[in-house]
């Protein structure tokens, strides 16, 4: 009897607790799009990503180049076995380079892209704080992550407080 009445007191405990918590929501998705940094971030990851595609697509057409005349050699009789192994060595290791250049890339990538969002993120989290610090709210969620979103919406109030702290550190040497 005594652990009904502990679990019970517990519940409702937990349930006044709950009732007396602030919650609000944000859309992270408008806050980002309202963000000039997120937009250069943007621009810069984009111009990265095109500049490694156009280095990646000259690679390939070396190497389709190369195959093509090494096919042309074998076809015309005019190599021996040891330049035929030679040159197909040459050109399992042009391949090999473009397939490792590839993934560097791939690497280089993500790393550049957690580089340009690192400040973005941190930009963000301290705008809510502030907005949710000013309010009371004791959780904030993404809308992304609701089904329901009946409390207050704050995106507004963070894209505005992200303007001030973009402007402060625009403003401020570094």
């Amino acid at each position: 009897m005594k652990k009904i009445l502990l679990i019970a007191l517990v519940v409702m405990g937990a349930g006044f607790a709950s009732a007396q918590s602030k919650i609000a929501h944000l859309n992270s998705q408008e806050i980002m799009e309202a963000m000039p940094s997120y937009k250069e971030a943007v621009t810069k990851l984009q111009t990265f990503e095109r500049e490694g595609y156009e280095e990646l697509q000259a690679m390939k057409a070396d190497f389709d180049k190369a195959v093509q005349d090494y096919q042309i050699q074998v076809q015309s009789g005019n190599l021996t076995p040891v330049l035929q192994q030679s040159k197909e060595q040459r050109l399992a290791k042009k391949e090999q380079d473009l397939m490792e250049r590839q993934q560097s890339l791939q690497t280089e990538m993500q790393a550049y892209s957690q580089e340009l969002n690192q400040p973005i993120l941190e930009t963000v989290e301290k705008a809510v704080k502030i907005v949710s610090d000013r309010s009371s709210y004791d959780y904030v969620f993404d809308v992304s992550t609701l089904m329901i979103h009946n409390g207050p919406d704050i995106t507004k109030e963070v894209i505005e407080e992200i303007v001030k702290i973009e402007a402060a550190a625009a403003t401020t040497p570094q």
